[in-house]
């Protein structure tokens, strides 16, 4: 089954008591025993197992060729679940360049409970495996990042982690499984904040977890479960509805995220721009072998005069572009990661990355090409 198809009728089914096309929202905490311990069905409590949310984790596990899909109350939620196959004194090696929610819980909150992180650029192969010892256990990347749009080469890395054993996560927010699939390049869990592309429509936050191998799916929903952090029913429903249109909306954000990369590389006032489309990324090859179909469509820019004023005073202009936290919505964004998303980061580990004061992030709706280009025209004046 190809992808446009999949996101539709992979691993879904009609609802068996009435035929509903669309999976019901099943309202409900508790499920009806026959006897003490003797559910019904395989449903008992909504936290362990509701059909809802049961119908978006199989959606899941099908659009990123995996066995088993994992869905939380936020991509924050998902990723605490992979921390918590740590104990104290183990070691993760993270991209460099990671969202500020990210980096928070790394740094201000597991590496509290004793475990070690370590954030280098990932495309040092040499310097990534000279880090790896007998404590590493995990590996932790984003690709493309946020809010810098670095890339990973996700099947290079995943040959060092089966070399050392060692597990690999990658975040694929930004790319989506229409771009990018990282299960199938190597990685042993995919995260994603579906309250981004996968939702799609700034109505929901919610997160994700995909796995290939079933015992370590099995260990995930145990920390699911057990520590709480599920999806409800409303919001899965938002969620598979949001998927159904996955391949429509990327393709057009890609459309329309090149075309705003290109105009920001001929603006008088821009210095850097942010975009794996570009022949002058630094890793623009790999993007080109790993993102199939598309660059996205996260852009993120610099002003030559580098003055955070005219980075506040663009983003206070903007009319079609909304200036809010988040992306992957239907409708454009505008950020200042220093001030907003990534505001959680010292600033001088944000300025050692390049998360200077000037930057803005944008996230590239699926508008009309010319209203968003006519936008930052005004919003630069």
């Amino acid at each position: 089954m190809k992808f446009n198809t999949k996101v539709i009728h992979g691993n879904q089914h009609h609802d068996p008591s009435t035929g509903a096309v669309m999976p019901p929202v099943y309202q409900t905490s508790t499920f009806v025993q026959t006897s003490p311990g003797v559910p019904l069905n395989e449903y008992e409590y909504s936290r362990a197992a509701n059909p809802t949310r049961t119908a978006l984790e199989q959606a899941l596990a099908s659009i990123e060729n995996g066995t088993r899909g994992l869905a939380f109350a936020s991509g924050l939620a998902a990723t605490d679940s992979v921390m918590k196959l740590l104990k104290p004194g183990d070691e993760v090696i993270a991209m460099d360049d990671l969202y500020g929610g990210t980096y928070r819980m790394f740094a201000r909150i597991y590496q509290e409970y004793g475990i070690k992180f370590h954030f280098v650029e990932m495309t040092d192969y040499a310097k990534f495996e000279s880090l790896i010892n007998a404590n590493t256990k995990l590996v932790w990347v984003e690709t493309p990042t946020n809010p810098l749009m670095k890339l990973a080469d996700i099947a290079e890395i995943a040959k060092i982690t089966k070399k050392h054993n060692l597990l690999f996560a990658v975040d694929n927010t930004f790319a989506t499984p229409y771009l990018q699939k990282p299960l199938d390049l190597g990685a042993d869990i995919v995260m994603h904040s579906a309250t981004k592309y996968l939702g799609g429509h700034s109505d929901v936050i919610a997160g994700a977890l995909i796995v290939k191998d079933e015992a370590l799916g099995e260990k995930l929903h145990f920390a699911q479960f057990a520590t709480g952090g599920t999806l409800g029913p409303m919001d899965s429903y938002l969620v598979l509805r949001g998927i159904k249109t996955l391949h429509l909306r990327v393709q057009r954000h890609c459309e329309n995220g090149a075309k705003v990369a290109e105009y920001l590389v001929n603006h008088p006032k821009v210095d850097k721009v942010y975009y794996p489309g570009l022949e002058n990324h630094p890793n623009h090859d790999i993007a080109k072998k790993q993102m199939i179909g598309g660059f996205g469509g996260m852009v993120s820019f610099t002003f030559k005069s580098g003055a955070k004023a005219d980075a506040i005073k663009m983003l206070e202009k903007v009319k079609v572009f909304t200036l809010a936290e988040s992306l992957g919505g239907v409708e454009s964004l505008a950020n200042h990661p220093a001030l907003m998303t990534h505001a959680s980061i010292p600033e001088d580990k944000r300025k050692e990355i390049g998360i200077t004061d000037d930057l803005v992030r944008l996230s590239v709706g699926v508008e009309d090409i010319s209203d968003l280009l006519a936008d930052l025209e005004q919003a630069f004046q």
